[in-house]
């Protein structure tokens, strides 16, 4: 396990939750995510989370009493108390504990919960906010790494297409502007992707949405939105995509119309979901020394694609 002070921390804060025990015979605690928007560590049946160092404490509240809230029951993971009262901290980031659930198995792509992840958003969505939220952060995430690829990869040509792709999109997407008013009342999940959705109790119970720093009020398409861009980009099958999109609009989902063609709700999102992917992974890959791999050229070539775009269509599909 990585034993950085923050790791380590946060096992003993997990492991001293989990029971009361002075001396056991625990496994040690175990790393599930040690990135730099999030350090997540298991003891047994609890998790706990160091959230990101620029987190705003009181937004970060907001959202952990949104998990927390009754009318939420069923959609998203609960919280677990604080010891010392919500939130608590750990080598100076706010920690938050909860309990464990059982992820989705990445060697069983056919087992996927979509249709369960299309039912969640969907009510996700339809629930009326029970107290003051924050914006939803998805276009934050965008520009946040646009910004990294650049910071990367400076004046290289191949970041070309990924801007291009990116100036097209209008200002609420990049994060300079407010969502349009008739699409800024929604619970939103922010950062939805099948990592997000745990069973709990683990194994057998039912799926639930986690990992709520990016949640707040926004535009719904945002969550339909991974799914989409990876359809257009041809990385996921076309049935799957359906199987999802018509599960959300049977579940009553706000953020396409009930049928007929959904792009003009998820066209925004979807491209601002690619150029984030794609920028992305032009980031990663300079930083591991390295070309893209298959995947994350698929994400780059349908910024070449969405750049290629006549201005005048750009133009009647973000109005």
């Amino acid at each position: 396990m990585t034993t950085t002070p923050v790791v380590r921390a946060l096992g003993d804060l997990a492991h001293d939750s989990a029971h009361t025990a002075t001396e056991c015979a625990c496994a040690p605690p175990q790393v599930l995510a040690d990135r730099p928007d999030g350090t997540v560590v298991r003891s047994g049946p609890v998790v706990a989370k160091a959230h990101a160092p620029d987190s705003e404490t009181p937004a970060l509240a907001a959202r952990l009493s949104l998990a927390a809230s009754p009318r939420l029951a069923g959609i998203l993971l609960p919280p677990l108390p604080a010891p010392d009262g919500p939130p608590g901290s750990a080598e100076g980031r706010t920690v938050s504990l909860w309990p464990y659930g059982a992820p989705v198995d990445p060697s069983d792509p056919d087992a996927a919960p979509w249709e369960e992840a299309a039912v969640l958003l969907a009510r996700l969505h339809r629930t009326p906010p029970p107290h003051p939220l924050p914006p939803m952060r998805g276009p934050v995430k965008a520009a946040r790494a646009v910004a990294r690829m650049c910071a990367a990869r400076p004046a290289d040509p191949v970041t070309e297409p990924v801007l291009a792709a990116w100036h097209g999109l209008p200002g609420w997407a990049r994060a300079e502007n407010p969502v349009p008013e008739h699409r800024d009342g929604f619970l939103c999940h922010g950062d939805l992707h099948l990592g997000q959705l745990v069973r709990h109790p683990a194994r057998q119970g039912p799926w639930l949405l986690i990992d709520i720093d990016d949640a707040g009020l926004g535009d719904p398409a945002w969550d339909l939105a991974r799914p989409a861009a990876w359809y257009a980009a041809g990385l996921l099958p076309p049935e799957i995509w359906l199987r999802f999109l018509d599960t959300y609009r049977a579940s009553g989902g706000p953020a396409v119309r009930a049928e007929g063609d959904p792009w003009p709700e998820l066209d925004v999102a979807a491209r601002a979901l690619t150029v984030q992917t794609a920028a992305v992974a032009l980031a990663k890959s300079v930083a591991e020394d390295r070309s893209p791999d298959e995947v994350e050229q698929l994400m780059i070539d349908a910024c070449v694609r969405i750049a290629s775009l006549p201005p005048e269509l750009v133009s009647e599909r973000t109005s």
